[in-house]
């Protein structure tokens, strides 16, 4: 015999299971901590996330395990997000969820169908950091390592502020615009 809480849970997830899954606390219902799921990518957001249709016509929000690309403003955005579109827009990916963010997107290793997994070629392109903090994987240090010592992509500035330093100082009142000297072929 089931519970009355227990049945209204039932009855909960019963009838969400049918909505599309579009960010917040609903991406729980189509996707789990540890499961891979294939969708196509309709959506780069910027040089770490993206949005995948998967199956049931569901549009879930993916942030790429271990990096952090440069924000809106800072320069590389669009080198970093161009890239990211060059290497998945439009295709499909299989997606192995690392886990949940409390925001509704999921943080995830991106896989082409050629076995290529994004995360680690944004880094070797020098377009995006390795986001230490959240992630340990030796080949993302080495391959930032190497970006770094060849002066791909971003490492190209003498001192590239990080994307977390960029948002602490914004959440801190102060503005980062006349901090980057942005040339044309660095937007």
């Amino acid at each position: 015999m089931i519970s009355k809480p227990g049945l209204i849970c039932l009855l909960l997830i019963i009838t969400l299971s049918g909505t599309p899954c579009k960010s917040g606390s609903e991406n729980k219902i189509a996707v789990s901590q540890g499961k891979t799921v294939s969708g196509k990518v309709i959506k780069i957001i910027d040089g770490d996330t993206y949005d995948a249709l998967i199956q049931g016509n569901k549009t879930i929000r993916v942030r790429m395990e271990g990096i952090d690309a440069p924000e809106k403003g800072m320069p590389f955005y669009r080198v970093s997000k161009n890239h990211l579109a060059k290497l998945c827009f439009n295709t499909y990916v299989s997606i192995q969820i690392s886990r949940l963010e409390s925001r509704g997107r999921v943080i995830a290793w991106t896989f082409l169908s050629d076995g290529t997994e994004l995360s680690h070629e944004m880094i070797k392109s020098g377009l995006a950091w390795h986001f230490k903090k959240y992630n340990s994987d030796n080949d993302l240090a080495k391959l930032e390592s190497e970006a770094r010592k060849l002066k791909k992509g971003l490492w190209k500035d003498k001192n590239p502020m990080a994307p977390w330093i960029n948002r602490s100082l914004h959440r801190k009142g102060i503005s980062t615009k006349d901090s980057f000297d942005i040339k044309p072929e660095n937007r």
